[in-house]
């Protein structure tokens, strides 16, 4: 489990260091750090069925909770 760990460290260390152009924070994890940079970028809508490639034969809506 710490091999998994480590490359995930490794990952967010190269991430934070092309975002914010400086080395990461010494006491910060991998999750940490993925949790600092998700939250610095800028939010955005998402209008998945206002997307001019979708067709309304491709729209399906979740059945959770909705007898068949």
């Amino acid at each position: 489990m710490q091999a998994r760990q480590d490359r995930i460290y490794e990952e967010a260390s190269a991430l934070w260091r092309e975002l914010f152009g400086e080395p990461p924070p010494i006491q910060a994890d991998g999750s940490m750090m993925l949790d600092i940079i998700m939250r610095s970028l800028p939010e955005k809508g998402y209008e998945r069925l206002r997307s001019p490639y979708l067709r309304g034969s491709t729209i399906s809506e979740p059945t959770v909770g909705r007898p068949h």
